[in-house]
């Protein structure tokens, strides 16, 4: 078994499936957190066979206060400590504001506001306590610009990492928001939205954008945009005028929503160890 432990929510698809091939691959033991039952209870039998570390599964509603508790119950057993947090789980919603349902509203904040800062709260001051640790919050090129509640709601995840990695690095704990562009996931299928306008150059490969993180936090960044073209896409947005942003969004051709796997943030809690039947607890 591995020396390290992650919690990656979100773990199933997308990026957050690749942050889990990649810390097993780095010989950490994994606390997988998702919806679907089959899905994740199949995923970490076959990380566990093949990396031989341990992977443990919660199944949790991230909507939800039980949902989360049940993931903060985990980061704060100090006797088996976390060292690593991937805050991953999210969804995108194909509407406009007003177009959309109240409760998917409160639900998208929810996940990526309230979720984000609950999780990071109980598993940095843990960190704190022993001295190190290192937390990762999933964000989205789309932060940086005036298109709709989720890019509101990225917008806060960058900065709430930004200025938390300020205020613990002090203390040995890194936070790194990680903001890519276009993935190649499930996503946007998933969240029934069409991205007509993108172009070939746009869409980024999920190992690449996890590999791009986990350097970028190991070396002590406070943000990560993965690939060139979209650190230079960032950075030129600080020139362009919010209405010819929200203009380009709105043609597909602009600014993308990120990756993050909406099919792994609800479901009743219930946490699992890999092998074990669903109906048991750990």
């Amino acid at each position: 078994m591995g020396t390290h432990t992650a919690v990656i929510t979100g773990s199933t698809a997308g990026l957050g499936a690749a942050f889990a091939r990649q810390l097993a691959a780095q010989g950490y033991d994994l606390v997988l957190v998702a919806r679907s039952g089959e899905r994740l209870e199949a995923q970490a039998e076959s990380l566990s066979a093949q990396y031989k570390v341990r992977a443990d599964v919660i199944i949790a509603d991230l909507t939800t206060s039980d949902g989360v508790d049940a993931v903060a119950e985990r980061l704060a057993d100090e006797a088996n400590p976390v060292h690593l947090l991937i805050n991953n789980a999210g969804h995108g919603l194909a509407g406009d504001f007003l177009d959309n349902d109240l409760q998917d509203e409160r639900d998208l904040l929810r996940l990526h506001v309230q979720t984000t800062m609950e999780l990071t709260h109980t598993a940095a001051r843990g960190m704190v306590r022993r001295r190190g640790g290192r937390i990762i919050n999933v964000a989205s090129v789309a932060g940086f610009t005036p298109t709709g509640t989720y890019s509101a709601a990225k917008s806060w995840v960058i900065n709430f990492s930004k200025a938390l990695h300020q205020q613990l690095k002090a203390d040995g704990v890194t936070v790194t928001a990680l903001c890519p562009g276009l993935v190649r996931t499930e996503f946007h299928s998933r969240s029934k939205i069409t991205v007509a306008g993108a172009k070939k150059w746009m869409w980024l490969d999920a190992e690449d954008v996890v590999r791009a993180g986990l350097t970028a936090n190991a070396q002590g960044a406070a943000v990560s945009v993965p690939s060139r073209t979209y650190q230079a896409l960032t950075a030129s947005l600080r020139f362009i005028p919010d209405p010819v942003v929200q203009w380009a969004t709105g043609r597909g051709m602009g600014v993308p929503g990120q990756d993050q796997d909406q099919d792994e943030s609800t479901s009743a809690p219930q946490q699992l160890t890999s092998g074990e039947t669903k109906g048991k607890s750990a």
